[in-house]
């Protein structure tokens, strides 16, 4: 024998339509407070601020203090001010001392170039003059050689092939050629020695 089972019923929960009007008026409750708050704050928003600077005020102590830092402060604005001051001068006096350096460098460059030409100019000049003596006949280069500063003359004598300057000196006053080759063999006598 199968029973059926009967169908159920739903049943209903007793309690239900009390809280549902627990949870209305919270809402309720909830909506009204959020509104006055909403007015409240458009109030205030719409009313003038008065403000009393006497009411405002610092303690004294708490204004001394102020005042003291406002003066430091201001001492060490004018401190940067005058720091600031200081570097852009050092900056512009070092731009300066550049300058000038390279002025300078540039000077030397151009004095070491002209005394390079000056010597190179007088080195020709002294070896177109010792090829002149070369080719005079040691009779004839003889009086002048005479007439030269010793020293100058062996100069000239040094820089001669040795023939042209044997023979030259074979000319000479046998004083005078002794005094040159003496300068001639202590030219490089005070030279340093291997």
């Amino acid at each position: 024998m199968t029973r059926k089972a009967a169908p159920r019923r739903p049943r209903h929960r007793q309690g239900r339509g009390a809280l549902v009007v627990i949870v209305a008026l919270f809402a309720g409750s909830g909506l009204i407070r959020l509104g006055e708050g909403a007015i409240a704050i458009a109030r205030t928003a719409d009313a003038e601020v008065i403000i009393d600077p006497e009411t405002c005020a610092p303690p004294d102590d708490v204004a001394a203090l102020l005042e003291a830092l406002g003066e430091r402060a201001a001492r060490l604005a004018a401190r940067e001010a005058e720091l600031d001051d200081r570097a852009q001068a050092i900056s512009v006096a070092s731009a300066q001392i550049d300058q000038k350096i390279a002025d300078l460098v540039a000077a030397e460059d151009r004095l070491a170039a002209t005394l390079t030409l000056a010597d190179e100019a007088a080195e020709d000049d002294v070896a177109r003059l010792t090829a002149m003596y070369e080719a005079m006949k040691p009779k004839d280069a003889a009086p002048l050689f005479e007439e030269m500063a010793p020293d100058f003359a062996a100069g000239f004598l040094g820089r001669m092939r040795p023939d042209a300057a044997g023979a030259l000196l074979a000319a000479l006053e046998p004083k005078t050629a002794y005094t040159i080759s003496v300068l001639l063999a202590g030219r490089n006598a005070a030279a340093p020695g291997q």
